[in-house]
């Protein structure tokens, strides 16, 4: 399907997945918005994009707390009066904490990472599906993970559990709108080498990232997915470096005994 003219909405797109992601819809003909919380962030992240591509101009910026409904409602309603409508929208924001793991977390950390990884993405769902609704053509990527896919102990309960999550509302969505003619993909990446990595409890070295996934995978995942022809729907994408520490274990997967 010819991405010509569509529109996209990439949350995260300040940095790593959701940038790559912006990049090549904007490559491949979108008009693109891309949504996070730090404006000068999204404004060097355009130029980025434009250094590797993206036409001068196909990406404009909306910042955006996710994990604020109303501010999402009010960001997407501005999209549509500007731009129309949204035809592609990836839900890529994402955080995780170093304080991860059962013995050392806590209620706090847990809403703050459930409330953008899950309810986010809900809320941007939720705010676009009418349209698509309307117009019998949508595709929604939600960024899971491939903790999500295949449950480990490196991302911690509250990451893990989000993602996971994150693969059932893809599911639930394909189930009830298929009739309408939307689909949902659960983009499940194993490592990348990405920002996120500086909050890792351990951070992995600058060999282990060389053969993690890079950015610009994921961005042409993004864009294979949303270019499938719109009576296609690709319900998860599982995809992960060959050399996949979730299988060859290392430091940053050994458990350590409470003191």
């Amino acid at each position: 399907m010819s991405l010509s003219g569509k529109v996209a909405w990439v949350t995260g797109g300040g940095s790593g997945i959701g940038l790559a992601g912006a990049t090549e819809l904007a490559r491949a003909g979108c008009r693109v918005v891309v949504s996070g919380r730090q404006a000068p962030k999204l404004d060097a992240a355009i130029e980025a994009a434009e250094r590797l591509g993206a036409p001068r101009g196909a990406i404009t910026a909306a910042p955006l707390d996710v994990a604020d409904a109303a501010a999402v409602a009010m960001v997407a309603k501005t999209i549509e009066a500007g731009l129309g409508r949204v035809d592609i929208l990836v839900n890529s924001a994402g955080i995780n904490f170093p304080k991860r793991y059962w013995c050392e977390t806590d209620g706090p950390t847990f809403e703050q990472v459930v409330a953008v990884n899950l309810n986010g993405a809900t809320y941007c769902t939720l705010a676009v599906a009418k349209g698509m609704r309307e117009r019998r053509e949508g595709t929604v990527i939600n960024v899971a993970s491939f903790a999500g896919w295949h449950f480990e102990y490196l991302t911690g309960p509250a990451y893990t559990a989000s993602k996971a999550a994150l693969m059932v509302l893809t599911h639930s969505f394909n189930i009830e709108e298929c009739v309408n003619g939307l689909r949902a993909t659960a983009l499940c990446p194993g490592e990348v080498a990405t920002p996120i990595l500086k909050k890792r409890p351990v951070q992995p070295t600058e060999a282990e990232k060389a053969r993690m996934l890079q950015e610009v995978d994921l961005g042409r995942t993004i864009r294979f997915i949303a270019e499938m022809p719109p009576h296609v729907c690709i319900n998860e994408l599982v995809i992960s470096p060959v050399w996949n520490r979730t299988y060859v274990a290392g430091e940053a997967l050994q458990r350590k005994a409470a003191p």
